[in-house]
């Protein structure tokens, strides 16, 4: 299409969209605003400037460069928000790696990301000692010790040393250069159904508008408004996990107060709660629940907090136990690679005043799209689904800030942007209303407590065993972690639970698998149901199960 075009003045500035212009309205608007982490520290949004300039120094010193990617291995803290900002305001990415991860697939991502410098708690150590051998482009690490003295670590690189001891003697201005706003800013990797964990990557631009947006979405509708630059804001989403949901930029540039837990705690994170007065968070379920649930839940008042809930479905109950400490819900859907906010609540006026039933009916459906969100649900001929909440299809999308293909995967990145769309792998239906409601997923993966299972690993790992002849593993319900794997078993006459439980264990002790990950249930049957062109009929056994419990 042919456009008018005007040449800009020579002169005229072209504003990059970089993510340091994030840290800076936050610092300039409100320098004085707190930053907490734990009961261990606080600071002010000016000491925490200081401290991006600092490390940006104590990286640069080290032999950092723009281009280079640094890992980080931490609990939420106010450290994991400096590397937010500072690695890659020099020009650096910021790889965030998901220390939930068995030890062989974070070496896997490691490698695959081609890690120069790894920051690094003292609790993760032993994990990348058992691998460190096997580390290829890794340079340096700093470690990260709550006490700050430095340990005796064997590791495969230079240990430059304690983040706290360097910073300490690192200068506190740096003078951040202006680049390229599609330069890649951060990595990270997300699991799925089978092979290894597929790398997604974002550009400062893409952050930048998905900070925007996901502060339109939060603060600018009276049916979602949660944060604000007078709200607490405290994540309860890991930061290795799509940078805590995007979150913590919306509220650095909003100059809000921010409290990060360290290590979760159920009633640690409760009485930070009600001690920093935090009134807004976002989470999976199971966290919510195990919040609900603990010691001092039924001790504080809960009025004035609300929690936004995704990376699952969001139960009814849990809500409405939520609901009756007198905490406010909401939830939003989003993944991996679409940086993640693609949907949210947002209640109507007509929602807000009407019955409550109503109201929480809406609350817990996936939402409508977020600005600039383009969103379709596709049926299997390729047409958009009806508006009758019935009809389902697969949940497609456009956005400024989705990943443009996983990192060095060309056949995998073609299949997620097929015919120019990006394929969730979700199926949903649609209202009349437009909003979105989440059925069931394309792939038979499992989601446990907010993070993925893959069901044919563990069949793989499982069919090891000699005497066992067939399996399949599908994720059944779960109170508390909403599905768990449960196993069919077809196998030689005499075999126990107990036994594949004992065969399990070695790919836990070789660092294939996490102990969490593992099934606790199995059903020794004679045969496993099948499909016609002979595939394991997935939807029937999880059919059977229901019908059976």
């Amino acid at each position: 299409m042919k456009t008018k075009i005007i040449k800009p003045t020579p002169s005229a500035y072209s504003y990059p969209l970089l993510i340091k212009r994030l840290l800076m309205s936050g610092v300039e608007s409100a320098p004085d605003q707190e930053i907490v982490y734990a009961d261990k520290l606080r600071y002010s949004y000016r000491d925490f400037f200081g401290r991006v300039c600092k490390l940006a120094n104590l990286l640069t010193e080290a032999g950092v460069s723009a281009g280079d990617t640094v890992a980080v291995m931490d609990w939420d803290s106010h450290r994991y928000l400096e590397c937010f900002f500072a690695i890659p305001m020099i020009g650096a990415v910021l790889h965030t790696v998901n220390v939930r991860l068995a030890p062989e697939q974070i070496l896997y991502t490691i490698n695959h990301a081609e890690d120069d410098f790894i920051i690094v708690h003292q609790d993760f150590i032993p994990i990348l000692e058992g691998v460190a051998p096997r580390v290829e482009t890794v340079k340096g690490y700093v470690t990260i010790e709550e006490q700050g003295a430095a340990g005796d670590y064997q590791l495969s690189a230079d240990l430059f040393g304690s983040y706290e001891a360097l910073m300490s003697d690192a200068s506190s201005s740096y003078s951040f250069a202006d680049f390229d706003e599609d330069s890649v800013a951060t990595t990270f990797y997300t699991t799925g159904t089978t092979g290894n964990p597929k790398g997604v990557y974002f550009t400062h631009r893409q952050l930048v508008l998905h900070t925007l947006a996901t502060m339109a979405t939060l603060g600018g509708y009276e049916g979602c408004g949660c944060l604000r630059s007078e709200d607490v804001y405290m994540p309860i989403t890991p930061m290795f996990h799509v940078h805590a949901w995007g979150v913590p930029y919306v509220a650095t540039l909003l100059g809000a107060k921010q409290v990060y837990p360290g290590r979760y705690d159920p009633n640690a994170l409760v009485d930070l709660i009600e001690r920093e007065g935090v009134t807004f968070s976002h989470c999976v379920p199971t966290i919510l629940q195990m919040l609900v649930s603990c010691d001092r839940a039924s001790q504080v008042d809960w009025s004035r907090w609300t929690v936004l809930i995704g990376g699952g479905a969001f139960p009814r109950g849990l809500a409405e136990q939520a609901l009756a400490l007198g905490a406010s819900i909401l939830s939003a859907y989003g993944m991996s690679e679409t940086c993640p906010i693609l949907t949210t609540t947002r209640l109507s006026k007509d929602l807000r005043e009407g019955p409550e039933e109503q109201r929480l009916n809406y609350c817990l459906k996936t939402g409508l799209a977020a600005p600039m969100v383009d969103l379709r649900v596709i049926n299997s001929s390729g047409i958009e689904v009806a508006r009758d909440n019935d009809e389902v299809g697969e949940i497609q999308v456009r956005a400024p800030w989705l990943t443009q293909g996983y990192l060095n995967d060309e056949a995998r990145s073609e299949e997620l942007w097929s015919g120019g769309w990006l394929h969730t792998g979700d199926v949903a239906s649609v209202d009349d209303r437009g909003y979105i409601q989440i059925r069931d997923r394309i792939k038979d993966v499992i989601k446990s407590g907010g993070e993925w299972i893959s069901s044919l690993q563990l069949e793989s790992l499982i069919s090891r065993h000699p005497q066992v002849r067939e399996v399949a593993v599908v994720g059944v319900a779960d109170k508390r972690w909403e599905e768990r794997p449960h196993a069919l078993v077809v196998a030689d006459a005499g075999i126990t639970a107990e036994q594949l439980a004992e065969h399990l264990k070695q790919f836990v002790d070789g660092g294939e698998i996490k102990d969490w990950a593992l099934p606790r249930s199995f059903d020794f049957v004679q045969e496993i149901p099948k499909t016609s062109v002979g595939k394991m009929d997935k939807k029937l056994i999880r059919a059977k199960l229901v019908e059976n419990s």
